[in-house]
């Protein structure tokens, strides 16, 4: 099987597409033949050896996939080969096949083609979890304020925040991220390049009761301003590349938390809010509520230029890698 594959820890220049053995499924595990993945940004860091999770050299970056079943492993039920899934993984995606636990794959309708599916998983279910965390726990009714609202994970924020009751303030350095933010749910919308967060917000609703933020920065540091007493900041990730220190009195006088979101412990433990998550979420696809939004796709010997529309910021929604050609059936050879 044809995979792009990490040589040297150097980032984009790293990456090669190599010709490798086919994969076996373990136990417990089933093995898919991708049609389609997600780029995300932990990929852009993975190959830079800069993620928590640093698979032994040479690997595969790809968190996420579509696909057919091939097979499953010993201990495998409610799977068999045929079957249309998409599946959080890790890494391997980007390849033309991958193994992973049974758990962490999820059948799919067969009105959802493998291009969105593929690029549907981590940053729906990222969002998911960090809006319904307990910790967190967006109510009806409450202001929501999402940074970085036009990109991959920022934009299901917006949809999610909607859906669960939320006003959503959305932030972007870009115009048409905004828009695509306002058409997906947003209801204010925040130049950060040429208007401040902070006196925006508080012209525009006050003050917010929840922060989404997966860019860091600047961005974190405005939020600790505009938040209401008893203020909920969730930590995403930090797309900006500015790990922000938090000062402790900011908290003390308002009364404000803290949480990271790290999707893998959440899959891991299986714990609330991931159970039914997968069920919900297709469900409020098929309803309309969720518009999963893809600005580019690439083939998979272009997997280096996909990621490197994220690392520049310029894509919109979701970059997906094409494994095989749209419409390929079960058994395809590319």
């Amino acid at each position: 099987m044809r995979a792009i594959r990490v040589h040297h820890l150097t980032g984009l220049d790293g990456l090669r597409l190599d010709t490798i053995p086919s994969l076996t499924p373990g136990p417990d595990e089933v093995r898919i033949e991708v049609h389609a993945a997600g780029c995300n940004f932990p990929d852009t860091l993975m190959i830079n050896g800069q993620y928590q999770d640093k698979p032994g050299l040479p690997f595969s970056p790809g968190k996420e996939v579509a696909g057919y079943v091939m097979d499953v492993g010993e201990g495998v039920e409610g799977f068999a080969p045929g079957d249309r899934v998409m599946a959080l993984v890790g890494h391997g995606g980007f390849a033309e096949e991958v193994t992973c636990n049974a758990e962490e794959a999820h059948k799919i309708p067969d009105d959802l083609d493998f291009a969105t599916a593929g690029g549907f998983a981590l940053v729906y279910a990222t969002s998911f979890i960090g809006l319904n965390h307990p910790q967190i726990h967006l109510s009806e009714g409450e202001i929501l304020l999402v940074h970085g609202a036009g990109g991959g994970v920022g934009l299901t924020a917006v949809e999610i925040g909607k859906i669960l009751g939320a006003t959503v303030v959305a932030t972007a350095g870009d115009d048409k991220k905004l828009a695509l933010a306002k058409d997906h749910g947003a209801d204010h919308i925040i130049n950060y390049r040429t208007e401040n967060i902070r006196d925006r917000v508080k012209d525009l609703v006050g003050g917010v009761d929840v922060v989404y933020d997966p860019v860091g920065g600047d961005a974190f540091k405005h939020s600790l301003r505009c938040l209401n007493m008893d203020g909920r900041i969730a930590i995403i990730g930090f797309a900006s590349g500015d790990i922000p220190q938090i000062p402790a009195n900011y908290l003390l006088v308002k009364n404000i938390s803290v949480t990271g979101i790290a999707m893998h412990a959440y899959r891991r433990r299986k714990s609330a809010p991931y159970q039914d998550m997968f069920p919900t979420m297709l469900r409020w696809r098929r309803e309309g509520r969720l518009k999963p939004h893809i600005s580019a796709h690439f083939p998979l010997s272009q997997t280096a230029d996909a990621l490197k529309m994220l690392i520049d910021r310029r894509a919109t929604g979701k970059v997906v890698v094409l494994i095989r050609e749209p419409g390929a059936g079960f058994g395809s050879s590319e």
